[in-house]
């Protein structure tokens, strides 16, 4: 949403909640600064019903009273727009705190922090600290991709965006028109999901390999959005996780630890050398490159060509 539109939108709810009796057009007209800039008063009227639509979708109760002579009035009333009072038991209020341990990395880090202060504030018991450890160990998402938040608006909004996008196997990056649908950390690695109009089907894209900025475009999706997007779930089919074969590398000591967790078999060849037996599925050629000099596949022959192939064209990059 636009900067303007929002603060139009902010303006207009306070002028209906600040009013003890329903307000005419005319006098919304008058109080809203943006509204007095409308060329017409075809134009005022066809931005103050747009206006009304998206506060009430927002959630806001707005009232409709027509006056004894006729006239039309709007007003919310504080009573109809007051939210119930928040209680959350001690266990609530742990996940919340966990919530916001979890993006203390990331760009959210003020919204969550503001959030429980505002959870606080509006009655969360004093003897309860949603910051307070409870485990061990502390989870963290890190977000380090500056393409995170441009796509995270993108996402909530519903806005399509262009951005340049390198593949594992490809010298230059390409341009990329991309109906975003959901972002999902797995394996310490951002994705989005989204439809890719190029291409006319669902893609799923690694963030790091965005490269310049992300620009937004104002048209709308073409494409339905599904209920339940599998960002998880299509990162880890094309990552080899479905896989129905075998694959045998070499892989130096003391590196690979992922491929290590996920070895069928592990054999020493000594000189700083192990011998791995991993799952082969769709993908994995893509993922073995990424540990460079420390892999070296050994069968099949069409993986190993594959990497090989992978590998040489990052080197013309």
């Amino acid at each position: 949403m636009a900067i303007a539109k929002a603060e139009r939108l902010m303006n207009l709810a306070l002028c209906l909640l600040g009013t003890r009796r329903p307000l005419s057009k005319r006098e919304l007209r008058e109080s809203v600064e943006a509204y007095l800039e409308a060329g017409s008063d075809d134009s005022f009227n066809r931005m103050f019903e747009r206006d009304k639509d998206d506060l009430r979708e927002l959630g806001l109760v707005i009232e409709t009273v027509e006056s004894l002579d006729g006239e039309i009035g709007y007003l919310a009333r504080r009573d109809s727009n007051r939210l119930p009072p928040i209680t959350l038991d001690a266990e609530e209020a742990a996940a919340l705190g966990l919530a916001a341990k979890v993006w203390q990395q990331a760009r959210l880090a003020g919204a969550a922090s503001g959030a429980l202060q505002k959870l606080r504030a509006a009655g969360l018991p004093e003897d309860v600290d949603p910051y307070e450890a409870h485990g061990a160990l502390e989870p963290r998402i890190p977000v380090h991709e500056a393409a995170f938040e441009p796509l995270m608006l993108a996402c909530r909004d519903r806005r399509p965006v262009v951005f340049d996008y390198r593949k594992a196997n490809a010298a230059q990056p390409e341009s990329r028109h991309v109906e975003p649908w959901a972002l999902e950390c797995w394996r310490g690695h951002w994705y989005l999901a989204g439809f890719d109009r190029d291409r006319g089907a669902e893609r799923v894209f690694r963030l790091s390999r965005i490269t310049r900025k992300v620009r937004s475009r104002g048209a709308r999706f073409t494409a339905p959005v599904p209920d339940v997007v599998t960002v998880r779930e299509t990162v880890a089919s094309w990552a080899g996780e479905t896989a129905d074969r075998s694959a045998l590398i070499r892989l130096r000591t003391g590196a690979g630890y992922p491929l290590r967790a996920k070895a069928t078999g592990v054999r020493e060849l000594g000189d700083g050398w192990d011998e791995l037996e991993i799952p082969y599925g769709h993908g994995l050629d893509a993922w073995l490159v990424e540990f460079g000099p420390d892999v070296v596949v050994l069968e099949p022959a069409e993986l190993r060509a594959d990497v090989v192939d992978r590998l040489r064209a990052v080197a013309k990059g």
